[in-house]
């Protein structure tokens, strides 16, 4: 198990980064629709980044109410043939991140049942298309216990940002644990 810790990461390069990632036969992506707010929170909550759909709809709620003509191209649903809308992931933004606007990945999930089929690239990809179309730069939050994830993000060309007290004790954690060459001193 892997100690929790908040970390930040940052795309200096966004537009030239990588995002070539093609679905597996059977998947596709659509946009955000009106009253797809319940499909992001359960996908959300089934991902464990919530306790109940009722406070995945919440927080929805209180970040993007009003803004829905936005999440009509910035918010994704990967969807399987069969099952539906079974991942989400945001190309979102910050209009003041240490002074500027800058590009957000945002609320990367993907239901357990099709986790590790890879998947996940795909759908960071899609969303870091749709930052490239308006940003240079893009962050991102998350959590060393998100290691897997994290490792991914450092692939797509993320890098640690140092802005909580304990990153340097997160990033030393995630170094030693992923073995990335991004991670990596000389």
């Amino acid at each position: 198990m892997v100690k929790y810790y908040r970390i930040r990461m940052i795309h200096n390069d966004l537009k030239n980064s990588n995002v070539d990632k093609p679905l597996p036969e059977g998947y596709y992506f659509r946009n955000f629709q009106a009253g797809d707010e319940s499909i992001w929170a359960d996908i959300e909550t089934a991902a464990g980044e919530f306790p109940s759909k009722d406070k995945a709809l919440e927080r929805f709620m209180d970040e993007f109410g009003g803004l829905e003509s936005e999440l009509a191209t910035r918010c994704f649903f990967l969807c399987d043939k069969n099952d539906g809308p079974i991942g989400t992931s945001m190309g979102w933004y910050d209009k003041d991140f240490k002074g500027e606007e800058i590009g957000r990945l945002h609320w990367i999930a993907i239901r357990p049942s099709h986790q590790g089929r890879g998947l996940g690239k795909p759908l960071v990809a899609r969303a870091i298309k749709r930052m490239q179309e308006s940003h240079e730069k893009a962050y991102l939050t998350s959590q060393t216990t998100s290691w897997k994830a994290i490792n991914m993000y450092l692939d797509f060309g993320f890098r640690p940002l140092y802005t909580f007290e304990d990153c340097p004790k997160a990033w030393e954690l995630l170094a030693d644990k992923l073995k990335h060459p991004a991670l990596i001193k000389d």
